[in-house]
């Protein structure tokens, strides 16, 4: 296991960004497809 903080890493908050906006996309696709807004055999 890695002894730095998660500040010292270079390009350790970028990935946590990309992290956090794939699981808030991913949850307002689920959400647009029990609306009924986009029909579900469009979202693999």
């Amino acid at each position: 296991m890695s002894q730095t903080s998660p500040d010292e890493r270079s390009g350790s908050i970028f990935a946590w960004n990309e992290d956090w906006l794939a699981a808030i996309v991913g949850l307002a696709l689920i959400a647009l497809v029990l609306v009924g807004a986009i029909p579900d055999w469009l979202v693999p």
